[in-house]
């Protein structure tokens, strides 16, 4: 719903946020009749813009617009989990809590990545962007110690159904909907539009 009101930016500034102009704008309320003309309730319209930030989580985010997928590693030698790899992205280790390692998985995903499991739904949160049914897909990768949950774009999804991730290089959103996932050997032709295979 567009007020017709100028959205608040947000740039940065020796590190930090600064927002201008205005996050909240309200709308008058809308009686709802119902078929007899009794007042049953009122909308209540606000466009609300909210700041995600991303920190350490931002490299992640920025190489997907770049065609990379970017996992992390534990690299403290006084970790039971050292040398685990971590996708999605993690800035510290779940298990010694140190910084991890940032490395590029993106031809191990192209490789080896699988359908782990996956469900198909009907009815997703608000604001939803992708068709229905939404196919999600939990995949996996050789060599990495968790599941990473994307979306399929192409085809029906299969138990351990091999899979290789499509990018939106062309006009990033900069969130995981830069990443999706369809079926081994699908054509580039295929492909959503936007979306390539790098």
């Amino acid at each position: 719903m567009s007020c017709g009101k100028e959205h608040g930016k947000v740039r940065t500034e020796k590190g930090r946020y600064k927002l201008d102009g205005k996050f909240h704008h309200s709308e008058p309320n809308t009686p709802i009749f119902n078929e007899n003309g009794k007042l049953m309730g009122v909308t209540n319209p606000r466009d609300m813009t909210y700041v995600h930030s991303y920190g350490g989580e931002a490299i992640f985010f920025e190489s997907l617009g770049k065609g990379k997928i970017m996992a992390s590693r534990c690299d403290n030698p006084n970790c039971e989990s050292r040398g685990s790899v971590f996708m999605p992205f993690r800035i510290h280790c779940p298990d010694c809590l140190m910084k991890s390692t940032v490395m590029d998985i993106t031809e191990k995903a192209k490789t080896t990545a699988k359908v782990h499991t996956f469900m198909i739904t009907a009815r997703t949160g608000a604001f939803n962007p992708l068709p229905k049914p939404v196919k999600f897909v939990n995949v996996e990768f050789d060599g990495v110690v968790t599941i990473l949950m994307g979306y399929l774009a192409v085809g029906e999804p299969k138990m351990d159904m091999r899979v290789v991730p499509i990018f939106n290089t062309k006009s990033p959103t900069y969130t995981i909907l830069d990443l999706f996932w369809v079926p081994e050997g699908t054509p580039e032709a295929s492909l959503p539009e936007g979306y390539t295979f790098d």
